[in-house]
């Protein structure tokens, strides 16, 4: 087996015990983002799986997007990453 040589962890284990590894990310080429895949990465970023500038590369992702995620989850939780959780959670 082959496995390719990358920076940083190639898996992490999660506050509640469980195994996060990069097969768990999204895939790069993910177009339509639903609550579990962005709390998938915000996730990875947390436990330190993947960086911020590998997240915004891999994913074509802005600044204040994934910014707004990683706040949306440690303010809320991942419920608040619901498109139809988007008023309740939103910050005036």
């Amino acid at each position: 087996m082959y496995l390719r040589k990358i920076d940083g962890p190639r898996a992490v284990t999660l506050e509640d015990g469980t195994v996060m590894t990069r097969a768990d990310l999204p895939d790069p080429s993910t177009r339509r983002w639903v609550a579990s895949r962005k709390a998938a990465v915000v996730r990875g970023l947390m436990a330190g799986l993947i960086t911020e500038e590998e997240a915004k590369t891999m994913y074509g992702l802005s600044d204040d997007e994934l910014a707004e995620w990683s706040s949306l989850v440690t303010n809320h939780g991942e419920s608040a990453l619901k498109a139809t959780a988007l008023q309740k959670y939103r910050q005036l």
